[in-house]
């Protein structure tokens, strides 16, 4: 379906169930994967590898929110430029954004490769443990520069209305790694490494596969003539910074918290917090699914000027996050010893119980969780990023390091409880940044306004 029909005329539930459920099946493949790999790792190489998988994630994560940074921030503008008909302009950012980001996965890649042994050294590792986390991370460095662009090609596919496509591109790339994963430990018996590559081949393969369609032609947006602007840089950087910041401030918060956990508790407090964090890997994407899907309808409709249409759409996506979240909490709470088995089958009753008290602690978090992630989202579809960014920065990084000291006398308990307590606070900061912007939120239709940074940027057209 093209587009301008899907988002422009199509009725907001019904755009809502076509945009959603397969972005919520697309990253619940992911979630399904992410889950089978720390279930591998932890049954066929040990809890040793398990607890350096965990140890060294938040370092992949931050190479591949750099590729999100760009991947996201450009599809903002993409879609209100396409809202607008300005579709030379969208072609250009789209082919900017694609360099970009490649550029990009070279120039983090080396620097992670070459800094691994001595980030994972800062986290207090030794021995075995630290050589593990360090062959993870450096499969993913290597792999850097094709793998990132699967990120973005997923949100452009969505926006040139191949929601379906977009859908099982990201299955094939969950069945593709979680079989290959399964044949390199189980059968090949090769070590954590593989564990890693297994993963980025089945990128490499997703990411061909995306950039066909753009390759050919036959899509909304084409590759064209690239010509870099100050202003549409900026608008990019701008429009990504909150899932950047995000995503960043949520690595250092689980580099943080990895370190105190090491001292505090050892491997096993370490593998809990990845337990904990395996289960939040499951719960976020699917309103990842749900909102950021809806993102590009969002732009759209905002940049035509349809703002009834925009509300209308918002309000499914709310009404929905709060009906995943309230599922998940009931799940965590009522199964933590199955979640756990599932991770790891061999726990002893001393992991078991830490493992059991910390998850049915961490379900507490999605009772109100998903007000500020909808509201998060919400903001950076209409290109409120400053608010977006806010959200995204004290739900990542302030909030949990405020909670950490006030929990501190609490010791473990305190940390599993810090999850929950800056939910709450991530949500009445949502309610207060709603309420501030409700009069701009709430303007009638009008046609569309023009290009913001015309005004600014004497030669730049990215809006």
């Amino acid at each position: 379906m093209q587009s301008n029909t899907l988002f422009l005329k199509t009725s907001p539930l019904r755009l809502f169930l076509l945009a959603s459920i397969p972005g919520a099946i697309s990253m619940l493949a992911s979630a399904l994967y992410q889950t089978l790999d720390g279930v591998f790792v932890g049954h066929f190489l040990g809890p040793t590898a398990f607890a350096a998988v965990n140890l060294a994630m938040p370092f992949v994560i931050i190479n591949f929110s750099l590729a999100d940074l760009i991947g996201m921030g450009a599809s903002v503008p993409i879609s209100i430029s396409l809202g607008r008909k300005q579709n030379r302009e969208a072609n250009n950012i789209f082919t900017c954004a694609c360099l970009l980001i490649v550029g990009t996965g070279v120039l983090i890649g080396a620097v992670l490769y070459t800094a691994a042994p001595l980030l994972i050294r800062l986290m207090g590792a030794e021995g075995e443990f630290a050589d593990l986390a360090v062959q993870y991370i450096r499969v993913y460095a290597l792999c850097s520069p094709v793998t990132t662009i699967v990120f973005a090609m997923d949100n452009f596919l969505r926006i040139c209305g191949i929601i379906r496509g977009s859908m099982f591109l990201n299955i094939l790339m969950s069945v593709l790694s979680g079989v290959l994963e399964f044949l390199f430990l189980a059968v090949f018996r090769w070590g954590i490494w593989a564990a890693a590559l297994a993963t980025c081949t089945g990128m490499f393969i997703s990411a061909f596969l995306a950039v066909v369609p753009f390759l050919r032609g036959k899509t909304l947006l084409r590759f064209c003539k690239p010509r870099f602007q100050t202003g549409m840089i900026r608008q990019i950087v701008s429009c990504g910074s909150p899932n950047f910041l995000n995503n960043i401030a949520g690595r250092i918060t689980s580099i943080l918290l990895n370190a105190i956990l090491v001292r505090m508790g050892g491997e096993s407090a370490v593998s809990v917090y990845g337990i904990l964090m395996y289960a939040d890997g499951f719960i976020q994407p699917l309103l990842y699914g749900m909102c950021d899907s809806l993102q590009p309808a969002v732009g759209y409709n905002w940049g035509a000027g349809k703002f009834a249409r925009v509300r209308a759409i918002e309000k499914c996506c709310f009404s929905a996050s709060g009906l995943v979240s309230l599922l998940a909490v009931l799940v965590i709470a009522l199964f933590p010893e199955q979640i756990t088995l599932l991770f790891m089958a061999d726990a002893g009753q001393d992991v078991m119980g830490m493992a059991v008290g910390a998850l049915r602690l961490f379900s507490l978090t999605y009772v109100v969780r998903w007000f500020s992630f909808a509201t998060q989202s919400y903001m950076l579809a209409i290109e409120k990023s400053l608010p977006a960014s806010i959200i995204s920065v004290s739900t990542a990084l302030v909030f949990p390091l405020i909670l950490v000291i006030l929990l501190w006398p609490l010791g473990l308990t305190g940390i599993w409880l810090n999850f929950a307590g800056t939910a709450v606070l991530a949500a009445v900061l949502s309610g207060v940044i709603l309420l501030k912007m409700h009069r701009e939120l709430s303007r009638p239709e009008s046609p569309a306004p023009p290009p913001p940074n015309i005004r600014r940027t004497r030669h730049s057209h990215a809006d």
